[in-house]
């Protein structure tokens, strides 16, 4: 953790002692035995939704921490262009996607069904937990404005009636190792761009057909066939690097 993230009601107006109490015990136990603070000690935050800045620790125990003197006064960095349309992968791998996809700053990421897709999937347990993941990439970012994540489990509905008017001001691309075009010769990174991105094994043909019917340019990083943690950080890295 780079900062702590405290929960938006840390920043309200009427608390005037501008303190907060945390009880999340991984938390507790980051800031004890990692950070090794102590009370009197400053520590960097952030307020969900907020600013950036710091606050001191006022009594630490093994359950509660307090915080006081809470003081934020530095925005958040801004978010990427980026949205990203991703078939839903192994659960294990979501979580390391969505963590590294908040951390990079997509501002959105859309959760869609496909035919390598484990029906299995949707209704793993890990699902429940993006938010939490979400909130560790935000620590480690230093950000405090969390990546908006939406799910369709049907795959051709959302890219008939939800794609376009989700995306309409957007470039839209989809990557395929198949494709004609390079990544390199078509992105604009100044643009507000729609990322979508198959899970192991790809999209197959009629599913590429299908986004690129709705306006999606199929596109490839190069030669090689990656896996999808490897393509997530290639694609969305450029922006991070062009921002």
């Amino acid at each position: 953790m780079n900062i702590i993230l405290l929960p938006p009601q840390a920043n309200q107006e009427k608390n005037l002692e501008k303190t907060c109490i945390i009880n999340d015990l991984n938390t507790i136990y980051h800031i004890k035995n990692v950070l090794k603070a102590n009370s009197g000690d400053s520590l960097k935050i952030g307020i969900e939704n907020g600013n950036l800045g710091t606050a001191t620790v006022a009594d630490i125990s093994p359950t509660e921490l307090t915080l006081t003197a809470i003081d934020c006064q530095n925005p958040p960095p801004n978010k990427l262009p980026l949205s990203v349309v991703l078939a839903l992968p192994r659960p294990k791998v979501l979580r390391r996607l969505v963590l590294d996809m908040t951390a990079m700053g997509v501002k959105q990421l859309i959760l869609v069904n496909s035919y390598r897709t484990e029906k299995s999937y949707w209704h793993s347990p890990l699902l429940s937990k993006i938010d939490d993941y979400i909130k560790e990439g935000l620590q480690q970012a230093c950000d405090t404005i969390p990546m908006q994540v939406r799910c369709y489990p049907r795959l051709k509905p959302f890219v008939e009636d939800e794609f376009q008017p989700l995306f309409s001001h957007h470039q839209a691309l989809i990557a395929h190792p198949y494709a004609d075009a390079n990544f390199s010769d078509i992105v604009h990174y100044a643009q507000d761009t729609v990322l979508v991105i198959g899970a192991e094994g790809g999209f197959i043909p009629y599913e590429v057909d299908l986004f690129a019917r709705h306006g999606c340019t199929p596109v490839k990083i190069g030669e090689r066939i990656l896996r999808t943690e490897n393509a997530v950080s290639m694609l969305c890295g450029g922006f991070l690097i062009n921002q």
